[in-house]
């Protein structure tokens, strides 16, 4: 093999460089939102579970105090959020039609498609942000 073809086999050609740019980026615009989708479901579930559990207590308080507890510092002894502060739980008096109380988890990352998640006293489910309740309590 002679020199010269020794120096044309070595390397890459600015196209074929500029194809594989071309993938990563498509590749790249396809899973970033579906990422960004799973990691903001996954701090959904975080806020859903203090909903949950807030509504436990409420049960509990109930029984042991023959009402609903209309803030906070009744169920917990003071301000609550979720496990890694993703979610801030706020309690308000409801009327009959809807159980008694609503809960409220104020998020704090960002969230716009669901915003704040709420629950009440008959198990509805809410949310603020521009998406349905059936996506954001999946």
């Amino acid at each position: 093999m002679s020199l010269i073809n020794m120096c044309r086999s070595r390397g890459f050609t600015l196209i074929e460089v500029m194809i594989v740019v071309a993938i990563i980026g498509i590749l790249a615009a396809v899973a970033l939102p579906s990422y960004r989708e799973h990691v903001l479901r996954g701090n959904r579930a975080e806020g859903q579970a203090m909903l949950v559990a807030a509504a436990a207590r409420q049960e509990r308080y109930r029984a042991q105090n023959g009402a609903y507890a209309t803030s906070v510092a009744d169920l917990y002894g003071g301000s609550h959020s979720s496990e890694t502060g993703k979610y801030n739980l706020t309690v308000a008096q409801g009327g009959n039609d809807d159980g008694g109380y609503l809960l409220t988890g104020t998020q704090t990352f960002g969230d716009t498609g669901c915003g704040n998640l709420t629950l009440n006293g008959v198990g509805d489910k809410g949310a603020s942000g521009s998406k349905t309740v059936e996506d954001c309590w999946k």
